[in-house]
C-alpha cells in the first residue's frame, strides 16, 4: 500500500448513465497513465482503486466508505448526478476525505471537501438562455428526469427566461430508468404548446429516446431545437446517425473544438480507447482534475486532504479547454463557457464562444441577463489570457 499514492475511481460503467461516466472513467485513467509514464508524483505512481457503482445512488456511498475505510484511498475521482454526490458527502466527513466533481450540476452548493471542476450554472445555463432568446424566441418547454438536477437548473432556467418576459409553457419529468413510451406524453405536450424551444435535463440513456422521439414526431431543429445541458458526445453516439442534428448544449468543451491542445488531446483519447471514444466535456474535467490533484500532491509532500486543498486553491492548469483554475473563494473552477451545435456529421460546432474564462458563481449572486452583465464579460476579455 506504501508503493504508491492510491486514489479511487468511482464511475459507473453500467446502469442508465454508464455512457457519459465511462468518459469520465477514460479521462481519469489517461491522467493517470500519462502521470505515471512521467515518473509518478514524488517518485511514486498513483494507483488507482476502480469501482463500478452502476448508477446506484446507494452503491456510490457503499463504495466511497469502502475505499476510505478499507482500500487505503484518501481522494476519490466520481460521481455524476447529483444524487450520487450527495450520497458521498457522508462519507467525505466520515472518513476525512476528498472528492473531485467532474460534471457539471445546478450549483448552490459548498463542501469543504469537494473540489468542483464541472461548470456552475453561471458558466452554461445563462449562455445557453442568451443564445436561445437572441435566436429562438421565448417560449420555453421543460423536459428534464425525475431528480434533483434537472428541478434545481429549470428553476434557474425559469428565472432567467422571465426576467425578459419569456414563458415557461410546460414542465415535465420522466423517470430516470424510463422506456421509450415514456416520451409520447412530451411529444403531445410539443405539439399542443408549439414552443420555440424546449429545454432538456434528460440524462443517461433516456436522452437518446428523447431525441429520437423528437426526430420521429417530424419536429424541425433550425425552428425549434432541444438546448441542453446534459447532451454530450456520449449520449449522441448512442443516437441514429442525423438525429442529434441541429440540436444545442452548452459546455466549456467539445469534441470538435479547433484548438491545438483540444486536437491534440482528443487524438491521444481516441488513440487508446478507441476512434469511437466519446470525448466529453465531463472527459476532460475528469482528465485535467486529476492533473491539478498530481500537481497539488507533488507540493504537499503527501496526500493528506487538508494540504491536497490548501494547494489546489488557486492552482491553474492548461487544460484542453484553456488554462483553467480552482477559484479559492468557492472549490468551483474558471472555467471557458461555449455553445455548441450538432452539425449533420453528428459533431458539435460551436456556434457562441466568448473567448474568456468566467469566475463560478455557484449561488448565482448575479442570475441577470441584461446587457450590463454581458458587455462585463465582454470587458473582462481585456484580463485574462487570450484563448489558445
Amino acid at each position: 500500500m506504501n508503493d504508491g499514492w492510491r486514489v479511487g475511481v468511482l464511475y459507473s460503467r453500467s446502469g442508465v448513465t454508464a455512457a457519459v461516466e465511462t468518459s469520465q472513467h477514460n479521462g481519469t485513467m489517461l491522467a493517470i497513465e500519462e502521470i505515471n509514464a512521467a515518473g509518478g508524483v514524488l517518485g511514486r505512481p498513483l494507483v488507482p482503486v476502480v469501482k463500478d457503482p452502476a448508477s446506484n445512488p446507494r452503491l456510490y456511498g457503499q463504495l466511497a466508505a469502502h475505499l476510505f475505510r478499507d482500500a487505503g484511498v484518501r481522494s476519490i475521482f466520481g460521481c455524476y448526478m447529483s444524487s450520487t454526490r450527495k450520497a458521498v458527502m457522508p462519507e467525505l466527513d466520515a472518513h476525512r476525505g476528498l472528492l473531485f466533481y467532474a460534471t457539471l450540476y445546478e450549483g448552490f452548493e459548498y463542501h469543504p471537501r469537494i473540489i468542483y471542476t464541472g461548470a456552475a450554472p453561471n458558466q452554461n445555463a445563462m449562455q445557453l438562455a442568451r443564445y436561445i432568446l437572441e435566436n429562438y424566441g421565448h417560449r420555453f418547454l421543460f423536459v428534464g428526469s425525475n431528480y434533483l438536477f434537472p428541478y434545481e437548473s429549470n428553476r434557474v432556467m425559469a428565472d432567467l427566461v422571465r426576467q425578459v418576459k419569456g414563458r415557461v409553457v410546460e414542465e415535465i419529468y420522466v423517470p430516470l430508468d424510463c422506456r421509450r413510451q415514456d416520451f409520447d406524453r412530451v411529444v403531445r405536450e410539443i405539439r399542443k404548446h408549439e414552443p420555440d424551444v424546449i429545454f432538456s435535463t434528460v440524462v443517461g440513456s433516456a436522452t437518446a429516446m428523447f431525441y429520437s422521439a423528437y426526430h420521429e414526431a417530424g419536429f424541425d431543429p433550425a425552428k425549434m431545437p432541444i438546448a441542453s445541458l446534459t447532451t454530450s458526445e456520449a449520449e449522441i453516439a448512442e443516437m441514429a446517425p442525423g438525429v442529434a442534428t441541429g440540436h444545442l448544449t452548452a459546455a466549456p468543451f467539445f469534441e470538435g473544438l479547433d484548438t491545438p491542445a483540444a486536437r491534440a488531446f482528443v487524438s491521444t483519447f481516441k488513440a487508446r480507447f478507441g476512434p469511437q471514444a466519446a470525448v466529453t466535456a465531463c472527459a476532460e474535467a475528469a482528465y485535467f482534475q486529476v492533473m491539478l490533484y498530481a500537481e497539488a500532491l507533488r507540493r504537499a509532500g503527501g496526500d493528506d486532504p487538508d494540504l491536497i486543498v490548501s494547494h489546489l486553491l488557486g492552482l491553474e492548469y492548461d487544460a484542453p479547454q484553456g488554462r483553467i483554475r480552482i477559484d479559492p473563494d468557492n472549490h468551483h473552477t474558471e472555467l471557458w463557457p461555449r455553445v455548441g451545435r450538432v452539425d449533420a456529421s453528428d459533431r458539435f460546432e460551436v456556434v457562441w464562444n466568448p473567448g474568456v474564462r468566467l469566475k463560478p458563481e455557484p449561488y448565482f449572486v448575479e442570475p441577470t441577463l441584461d446587457e450590463w452583465t454581458f458587455a462585463r464579460l465582454r470587458m473582462k476579455k481585456q484580463d485574462l489570457r487570450s484563448e489558445p
